[in-house]
């Protein structure tokens, strides 16, 4: 099975769907239109080798970038461009 998000006009990850393999490679018409679901939909994966990180709902896609960035934490110090992922600094552990 294949996953296909569908993004808002924000270009922000509504939902997450599975496609059948066999449809993998017309994925946007058969979510739209075969399956009626309209709106816009794209490829993500959990191996993150599709559009750098599996999409979530609230995440947004990057155009430029051609990836899903996750909502930015608010403990966030940074941006890794490589990965288009936060940088969170880790938490000392209490002793």
């Amino acid at each position: 099975m294949a996953n296909f998000a569908e993004i808002d006009s924000n270009n922000i990850v509504i939902r997450v769907l599975r496609v059948p393999d066999e449809q993998e490679h017309r994925g946007q018409d058969f979510m739209a239109v075969d399956l009626g679901l309209g709106g816009t939909w794209l490829q993500t994966s959990y191996n993150k080798t599709i559009r750098k990180n599996y999409a979530g709902i609230g995440y947004t896609y990057d155009a430029t970038r051609d990836a899903f960035i996750s909502p930015k934490p608010t403990s966030a110090t940074g941006f890794n461009e490589d990965t288009c992922q936060w940088i969170v600094p880790e938490l000392e552990p209490e002793l």
